[in-house]
């Protein structure tokens, strides 16, 4: 591993013909082949030498699926690799494993508007390439990711978010949302098991279809070409950055009058919370609407406004560097006073600390070349009014935890703690009579809850490869599933922990997930999933234990 802390770019190895000819025997000849390896974002998921292959269109797409049934193989779709959990491949799969990558980026990437408010859009288009689409026509989302590169069907699969709710007294506008992306989806064309042909077929599914719940957020069960997404008249935002607020200020228990994450929750509605290990300052990012520009705003024409976060400065670098080569991993509470200096210093250095521009340009932050760790990611369900109590419950655990784990030489963290907040998957968003809620998004409503109207992101960030990481990272999630009965997993990232490895507690595989959704909602989905892919082709040997 670099001192960057970065995965290795996939090696692309052109197929020998007699090789892929003996392997993959009668194999779509319009579709050409090739060798790949598959590295995660953080690099802890790899395989060399899968075969790949990258339909030029949804029809391609489908005959590549009936080859891989009929010869015994596993399609996964692949976009830009930017996740953490094994819903694409596992850690297991060997180089020879019948399992066949699917690029969608290279083909997929259609976009047209179907109406003033509504965008098609091919499920290997990056979020950065929609969003500067819809930019061009006036168009936005309420919020998005940080990354720019992640592909529209791998952010639709694990029904990511951002950080949004309502500020006081704003109003929703036509068109928006204030849960996941997967909450904007209209209709979708998704490859799926038609029982009278026999064999794999497109289908359009319509939001208010009941099997269309399932494949809002599918997490890898099935294959989806094309959507069409609801979105609205865009805004101007303003982001404004601070560093000059204590922790035990910003997240203290609530009842007081500070500067709490609350109270600019109540004043904006938009809020990002980065919390360096062993600092006391957060990076508070607090983003509002503003049609015009602040006098104290610098307008930003183009996203990735913080360079010194992008580009691993050489100081964070060779810290992490010695961490990660020398296994100083005492070094920790150095590296993020560090991070916390060289955000401090490099707000004010780019003039980057007040901003303001169309929403992509504030939204989109995190660039490829960024620090690459490891994290674990929860959304705790629950009422707008408890946002503080819940926040400062976590925070105070996690820094009690890591005081312990410090005081015994242990340093299990050493990125961020993030806290975002956002509003649930209301189908009513949509703007379809009769939409349906995704079944398996972490912010799907829970009816016999209806005061659960918000979603408090909770997540650790730290090196891959730290000690202890996995048995600090355990007592976190366990605190939250025994403390907080509307706590459920975010799906990209790390859960399921036991003391030495992510996505392998069987009860929490097998019974806390399940649970958090509902055994009725959870086995419709799972059921719904099973019929349009009955032999399975869509999944891998995790997948087939999560949905078992």
């Amino acid at each position: 591993m670099s001192a960057a802390a970065l995965a290795a770019v996939p090696v692309l190895l052109p197929a020998d013909p007699a090789a892929a000819a003996e392997e993959l025997p009668g194999f779509p000849a319009g579709v050409g082949l090739y060798r790949s390896a598959y590295r995660n974002w953080v690099g802890e998921i790899t395989a060399d030498g899968l075969w790949a292959c990258a339909p030029t269109d949804a029809d391609q797409v489908v005959e590549v699926v009936n080859w891989a049934w009929r010869h015994g193989w596993r399609v996964r779709a692949r976009g830009s690799s930017h996740g953490w959990s094994p819903l694409t491949i596992t850690e297991a799969t060997a180089s020879d494993a019948p399992v066949l990558l699917v690029d969608t980026a290279s083909h997929l990437t259609g976009l047209s508007l179907d109406s003033v408010s509504a965008v098609r859009a091919g499920t290997g288009i990056t979020l950065e390439a929609l969003l500067t689409y819809l930019e061009g026509h006036g168009l936005g989302v309420t919020a998005a990711p940080a990354p720019g590169d992640l592909t529209l069907g791998g952010a639709l699969a694990i029904d990511a978010h951002g950080t949004a709710v309502p500020a006081a007294g704003e109003q929703r506008l036509p068109g928006q949302t204030y849960g996941s992306l997967s909450n904007r989806i209209l209709s979708l064309t998704a490859v799926v098991w038609d029982e009278g042909s026999g064999a794999y077929a497109l289908r359009e599914f319509d939001r208010t279809e009941a099997d269309s719940a399932a494949l809002l957020t599918h997490l890898g069960r099935a294959f989806v070409t094309e959507v069409v997404l609801r979105v609205g008249a865009n805004s101007n935002l303003r982001c404004v950055s601070r560093v000059d607020i204590p922790a035990a200020e910003l997240f203290a228990a609530p009842g007081g009058d500070g500067r709490t994450f609350a109270s600019f929750l109540e004043e904006s509605g938009r809020v990002e919370a980065i919390w360096f290990a062993y600092t006391e300052f957060p990076w508070l990012k607090v983003w509002s609407v503003a049609p015009t520009r602040p006098l104290t705003s610098r307008r930003v024409t183009s996203p990735y406004n913080y360079p010194f976060s992008d580009n691993v400065p050489a100081l964070v670098a060779d810290l992490a560097g010695r961490m990660v080569s020398d296994a100083a991993w005492y070094l920790a509470p150095v590296l993020g006073n560090a991070q916390l200096d060289v955000a401090t210093v490099g707000l004010t250095a780019t003039l980057s600390a007040d901003i303001w521009g169309p929403s992509k340009n504030t939204l989109l932050f995190i660039r490829p070349t960024t620090l690459r760790v490891t994290a674990n990611g929860y959304a705790v369900l629950t009422s707008r009014d408890q946002v503080q109590q819940i926040v400062s419950e976590f925070t105070d655990f996690y820094r009690e935890r890591l005081a312990a784990y410090t005081a015994r030489g242990r340093f299990p963290v050493n990125g961020t703690v993030e806290i975002r907040v956002t509003g649930l998957d209301d189908p009513d968003e949509a703007g379809v009579a009769g939409a349906r809620a995704p079944l398996l998004s972490a912010l799907r409503p829970d009816a016999a809850r209806p005061e659960r109207d918000t979603a408090v992101w909770l997540d650790i960030l730290t090196l891959p490869g730290t000690p202890y990481a996995e048995a600090f990272l355990r007592e976190i999630e366990q605190f939250l599933f025994e403390g907080y009965d509307g706590t459920r997993v975010e799906w990209s990232k790390g859960w399921a922990y036991t003391d030495d490895a992510a996505w392998e507690d069987e009860e929490v595989l097998g019974t806390t997930i399940p649970g958090s959704f509902g055994e009725a909602v959870w086995g419709q989905a799972s059921g719904v999933l099973d019929r349009l892919d009955p032999h399975r082709v869509f999944g891998n040997a995790f997948l087939d234990r999560l949905f078992r």
